[in-house]
């Protein structure tokens, strides 16, 4: 991109500290905190809008201490998205952030194929304006969900605090606990350490592939049924579909997960009266049985802890009463305690 051409914006300066030793430029950045995203400042590189030592530099540029970094951030484009009535659960809010209760079903943010009834759209007509801070269609989003994924997700309003806690994230400070249902019988506890990066064979889809980016996710057992278990999953990495493609991986895909081998694949691998319960309980839930019911994360602008906890939705609660019934087991119920802050709106 020639500096003609180029609209201006904002410029940031960064001293490479010293100790660093030779990092990346493309890893520098994303461990900075200066930005909102790892794929937002490998977009500002290919732009030519990052330089070192004056001259615009690669991603795989390294670094040594006292060098200077500079980051040209251009303004933010025209949005061009306009604001849905769109019914939102909202557990707490405030001038610079605000926690929502996603349903299943909602997408989060604009992509492709989906220009309307998003989350970023119900946010926009609830709050006027969102963090400029991400990627154009993306406003406020600081973390998302996948669609068929229900639960917490936090997005800012500002950009002090969308780079907050991004910065948070990528210092593994936020804490997001999932609740899943999953094929099979897991060990009480574990952790999944496998790359995670696009799929050879279908680009739509993730996959744990040796050229991908380190993803962690930590699991605890909490019940066992006749040919699934309920458990609780810690994510230390944020890549795309993570839970669903490390616990396919694992040899325990996500309850009614079509896309990694929920649904019709592990229903093969069951036979008899088995089999037949199986397929009753897949009729009680038509998406992954992935939930996303803890977050915890100190508030970007006066640090004190926030804490919000939401209950699993309607159709996941059926399922596992169905499990449980299964194997005679009395329902004490779900975990997680509906929050007092919340408010439906």
């Amino acid at each position: 991109m020639s500096n003609e051409n180029r609209s201006p914006g904002t410029t940031r300066r960064i001293e490479v500290p010293a100790g660093a030793g030779s990092v990346r430029l493309d890893r520098f950045l994303a461990e900075s905190g200066a930005l909102p995203s790892r794929a937002f400042g490998q977009k500002l590189i290919r732009e030519g809008r990052v330089f070192v030592g004056g001259a615009a530099a690669r991603a795989s540029r390294k670094l040594a201490p006292g060098e200077i970094v500079t980051i040209e951030i251009p303004p933010p484009e025209p949005l061009g998205l306009l604001p849905e009535a769109i019914p939102l659960d909202v557990r707490y809010e405030d001038d610079a952030l605000l926690v929502v209760n996603k349903p299943a079903g909602l997408v989060v943010h604009p992509g492709a194929g989906v220009r309307s009834g998003t989350l970023v759209h119900a946010l926009l007509a609830r709050c006027g304006a969102l963090s400029d801070a991400g990627e154009p269609f993306r406003p406020g989003i600081v973390h998302r969900l996948d669609k068929d994924t229900s639960g917490l997700l936090v997005a800012a309003k500002t950009r002090e605090a969308h780079l907050a806690l991004a910065r948070a994230i990528e210092r593994r400070e936020v804490e997001r606990l999932y609740l899943a249902v999953v094929w099979g019988s897991l060990p009480s506890e574990g952790t999944i350490r496998a790359p995670i990066g696009r799929s050879a064979r279908d680009r739509k889809k993730m996959a744990v592939t040796e050229k991908g980016r380190a993803a962690v996710s930590r699991f605890a057992l909490r019940e066992r049924f006749l040919y699934a278990c309920l458990a609780e999953v810690a994510l230390e990495s944020g890549r795309t579909h993570q839970i669903r493609v490390h616990l396919a991986h694992a040899g325990h895909p996500v309850f009614g997960d079509p896309t990694y081998g929920g649904r019709q694949k592990a229903l093969s691998g069951l036979s008899g009266e088995r089999r037949r319960l199986a397929e009753r309980a897949l009729a009680a839930i038509d998406r992954q049985a992935l939930h996303a019911w803890k977050l915890r994360f100190r508030h970007p602008g006066d640090g004190r802890e926030m804490a919000f906890e939401a209950d699993p939705p309607e159709d996941m609660a059926r399922l596992v009463e169905a499990l449980r019934g299964e194997t005679g087991r009395r329902s004490d119920g779900l975990p997680g305690r509906p929050s007092r802050e919340g408010e439906r709106t």
